[in-house]
């Protein structure tokens, strides 16, 4: 009981995602004696639906977060779990299955006002007792309030994206783990083979990208608000299954949307960026047939503000859809070609 009151007083405490479904899926996993837990992320891009996993429990410990899928979109098709994927046709709260190696699996999917975005996984439970369940859903009550809670402040009321307010939390977040990988952490042992290994391999960085829907305004002309919000409801789904749950997907307003992507190289983010783009030009929009999305991106420094890093990147958004829309460009790639000239930070600006 002790054990439980702790796990409750953690959810109730936290006014983040990540934190909440980390005390959550840790508070699941301790009381049935699962051999793991999971966070799944739940996309749905029209009648398709891609399961990511977020967050992953093992023996108390958080050991794994999704990285990105080579696939032209993230994660894995619900197919691939049929009693999930019937489960959720069926609008179910529970739902019990197999993994492809035999083990038991529990899911528990949490709606909110008929929709799916996180469904929680429990691998192999020890104790699945009637008591056990009552306390589960009472945790899950908890959980999907709480939820409710930070979607409602932190979260974009038509897309479900994160909205603008909370940029700057999550980029504070960014800056940390950017700081920390130009650092690097290395004994002295293992310093020349750290540096051996690095020297082989692309160089990891942090990007923020601005992406625009081209000619947005002549969908709502022709075609009425109704269908351009189902066009900005469908680019978020894009967005959600060509990216991992660890990069951050905001909607700053109109059809303006803003990505931090974490950790990836120069040549990958490019890869990463074109993929949702080419997403976005190859998915038949209900009525409105094609639509394209321009992009600009910049590398973030660690020791620059966020204005001036996304300054660059607007830059790089302003030059692709004034040369010819639909397309991908880096600011430094432009500055280096003679396209864009590089413009001097103000360290004293402020993003708001």
């Amino acid at each position: 009981m002790d054990s439980i009151i702790k796990h409750l007083v953690e959810i109730t405490g936290h006014r983040d995602h990540d934190l909440l479904n980390i005390s959550v899926i840790s508070a699941l996993c301790e009381l049935t004696n699962a051999e793991y837990a999971r966070v799944l992320d739940i996309a749905t891009v029209g009648l398709q639906i891609f399961i990511q996993p977020q967050i992953t429990i093992k023996h108390g410990k958080v050991v794994a977060l999704a990285e990105h899928a080579v696939a032209s979109q993230g994660g894995d098709a619900i197919g691939k779990y049929p009693a999930l994927e019937e489960g959720i046709k069926q609008h179910m709260g529970l739902i019990e299955g197999r993994s492809e190696d035999g083990k038991r699996l529990i899911w528990l999917p949490m709606w909110v006002n008929e929709k799916l975005n996180t469904c929680l996984e429990i691998a192999n439970p020890a104790s699945y007792s009637e008591n056990t369940m009552q306390v589960m859903e009472g945790i899950l009550i908890v959980y999907r309030n709480f939820q409710n809670l930070l979607d409602y402040s932190e979260r974009d009321s038509l897309t479900g994206l994160l909205n603008r307010k909370t940029f700057d939390d999550n980029f504070s977040k960014i800056l940390r783990a950017s700081s920390q990988q130009t650092n690097g952490v290395g004994g002295e042992d293992g310093d020349e083979i750290q540096q051996d290994r690095r020297a082989s391999e692309p160089e990891k960085q942090n990007w923020l990208a601005v992406l625009d829907i081209d000619h947005f305004k002549r969908v709502n002309d022709q075609f009425g608000h109704l269908y351009g919000d189902e066009v900005l409801i469908l680019i978020a789904n894009l967005l959600r299954s060509s990216f991992r749950p660890t990069d951050r997907l905001f909607r700053f307003g109109g059809e303006e949307f803003v990505i931090l992507l974490r950790s990836t190289s120069q040549e990958d983010a490019q890869h990463i960026f074109d993929r949702f783009r080419e997403n976005v030009e190859q998915y038949n929009f209900p009525q409105v047939g094609r639509v394209t999305v321009s992009v600009g991106f910049a590398r973030i420094d660690a020791f620059e503000p966020a204005v001036a890093i996304m300054g660059r990147a607007d830059q790089a958004l302003y030059f692709a859809k004034s040369n010819g829309r639909n397309r991908t460009c880096y600011y430094d790639t432009l500055v280096t070609s003679g396209d864009l000239h590089a413009e001097q930070s103000n360290d004293t600006a402020e993003f708001f």
